[in-house]
């Protein structure tokens, strides 16, 4: 398939998709809309009985022909967008900066759900990237595509809703940029990070086998680095690794993990209880319904799930402690963090509560009273004043790596 193809089915996947989701909304403001309806004509009807019902059937009969017209009309815009819609891009939608950003923040809400209906968007769900374009990995694709590899290779994951090009925030110099001055070549991982964590993780330890088996020179060390969900992922693909006795994973000598919730999130957390709440009352059942349309990547971050055992067989919407297997820390890599809180101080009562804005700091760090993942503290940055993507391109960060990694 050419690129023109591969552009015209990822632009009209967005499109429908887009026209599709507005419908689905239609559809949920239509529920809320009748649920409260319901509720202001039965306590009408309490004053004055049955008077009140003709203006309820019209109201009813009106409202719910207004909805549907207007979600038929929608529904068929997006069944003709799937099939027309185009735009006069060069690339495919997946290999631009912009496009490749939509399609990681679509993917990260429901991209299990896209995957599962095969939709042109999720075709490539792990892939080594390298300038926004996938590389074959096999030993001509590598060889092309790291023309001037050296045997130390630095592997970074990005984090939910993101893609490789996160790892550019900042004025830089870039991590990347650092790193290949003392010697380390970089791979850059992009990955559906709507899809369970252990997935990814055992998706991304096959492609890394491959790739360091068709890698051009011998590989001699090996650093995992990860942002947010990135380091959750990486270490799942280790320990998967580890356990399939995959080659690579003998030479990981260490890794990185940027504001990873080692420990879970607390967004997640109120998003579980919230969808909970919500759907119980007729009047927020639709917001509760939407935020349990969240995918499974987003739920696994509630414990910081890394293996198949935490989900499997389990009510996703049930309420009660989150399942996070204890996954050990590979015994031969030294392994570092980084934290960040968006107070000055870590002990700030806000900082405390709202971490980085995303993760709390005793997650990022790996370690409170009820958890310990086993990093050492003395392996770790605090970054005071910061936020969660502050993380991708801090120059306190860049000079740790130098340090780390040498």
């Amino acid at each position: 398939m050419n690129d023109r193809d591969v552009r015209r089915r990822e632009v009209r996947e967005l499109v429908g998709l887009l026209l599709s989701e507005t419908g689905r909304a239609t559809g949920g403001i239509h529920h809320t809309h009748r649920a409260i309806s319901d509720r202001v004509f039965r306590g009408v009807g309490l004053f004055t009985r049955r008077s009140a019902t003709p203006v309820k059937v019209m109201h009813d009969v009106i409202t719910d022909g207004v909805y549907t017209a207007v979600r038929a009309g929608v529904d068929s815009a997006g069944v003709v967008g799937r099939h027309v819609a185009d735009l006069p891009l060069k690339a495919s939608v997946s290999q631009t900066v912009a496009g490749s950003a939509v399609i990681a923040a679509v993917n990260g809400l429901i991209g299990d759900e896209l995957e599962g209906r095969r939709s042109p968007l999720t075709e490539e769900a792990v892939s080594v990237r390298v300038d926004g374009q996938p590389v074959d990995c096999t030993a001509s694709g590598a060889a092309a595509a790291f023309p001037e590899a050296t045997g130390t290779l630095v592997v970074f994951a990005h984090g939910l809703m993101e893609t490789e090009h996160a790892f550019r925030y900042g004025e830089g110099p870039h991590y990347e940029q650092v790193l290949a001055e003392r010697g380390f070549t970089a791979a850059h991982l992009r990955y559906n990070t709507g899809r369970r964590v252990s997935v990814n993780g055992r998706d991304i330890a096959g492609e890394l086998d491959a790739l360091v088996r068709n890698w051009p020179v011998p590989v001699e060390r090996i650093v995992l680095i990860g942002h947010s969900m990135g380091g959750l992922v990486l270490r799942s693909a280790a320990h998967q690794a580890d356990l399939d006795g995959r080659e690579w994973v003998r030479d990981v000598t260490t890794t990185v993990s940027l504001g990873t919730p080692h420990l879970g999130a607390p967004l997640e957390n109120l998003a579980h209880y919230a969808s909970a709440g919500l759907s119980f009352f007729p009047e927020t059942s639709a917001f509760g319904g939407l935020l349990r349309r969240r995918s499974v990547g987003i739920r696994d971050l509630r414990g910081g799930s890394l293996v198949d055992e935490d989900w499997v067989g389990r009510d996703p919407d049930a309420l009660g402690k989150a399942v996070a297997a204890e996954v050990p820390l590979l015994p031969q890599a030294k392994h570092y963090f980084v934290s960040a809180t968006v107070t000055r101080s870590p002990q700030n009562p806000i900082g405390r509560v709202i971490g980085d804005g995303l993760v709390l700091s005793p997650s990022a760090r790996g370690s409170h009273k009820a958890r310990r993942i086993g990093f050492d503290p003395e392996n770790g940055l605090h970054l005071p004043g910061a936020h969660h993507f502050t993380l991708l391109g801090a120059p306190a960060v860049t000079e740790m790596l130098v340090e780390w990694i040498g």
